[in-house]
C-alpha cells in the first residue's frame, strides 16, 4: 500500500480499548483471514478504531461500539492520525483496512474471553 500522500477512504470502527487489544490479538493469532488492518488508539488509552472500508457505518450495529463514516473526506496515513492518538498496527501491513466480518466475530469472541476472565475473578 502507497501511504505517502494519498488519502484512503475508510471507516471507523471504534472498541473499547480492553476489547480492542484482545481482538487485535485474536486477529493476529489468525482468527480470521484477512488479518488486521491499522488499528488507532486514542492517548488516553481508552479506545482503539480499526480501519474498516467505506460503507461499513451504514450497517454496524455491533452493542458496545460505533462505526463512524469518513464522508468520503479520506484519511492520510502518514505521521500521527490524529492529536492525542497514535498507531498500535501502523498502515504498511499486508491488510489496508480490517474485513468488518471478521473484525465483529473477533470482537464477539474478545467480549466472551473478557467475560470468562471477570467471572473468575
Amino acid at each position: 500500500m502507497d501511504i505517502s500522500d494519498s488519502p484512503q477512504d475508510a471507516d471507523l470502527v471504534t472498541v473499547p480499548a480492553r476489547q480492542g487489544l484482545e481482538a487485535v490479538d485474536i486477529l493476529r493469532r489468525g482468527f480470521g483471514k484477512p488479518g488486521v488492518g491499522p488499528v488507532l488508539h486514542d492517548g488516553a488509552c481508552d479506545t482503539l478504531g480499526f480501519l474498516v472500508p467505506p460503507g461499513t457505518a451504514d450497517a454496524w450495529d455491533l452493542p458496545g461500539s460505533a462505526c463512524t463514516r469518513t464522508l468520503g473526506r479520506g484519511l492520510a496515513l502518514v505521521g500521527e492520525p490524529v492529536t492525542g492518538s497514535g498507531w498500535l498496527v501502523p498502515p504498511g501491513g499486508e491488510e489496508e483496512v480490517t474485513d468488518p466480518d471478521v473484525l465483529r466475530a473477533a470482537l464477539g469472541e474478545a467480549a466472551r474471553m473478557i467475560e470468562a476472565a471477570d467471572r473468575c475473578r
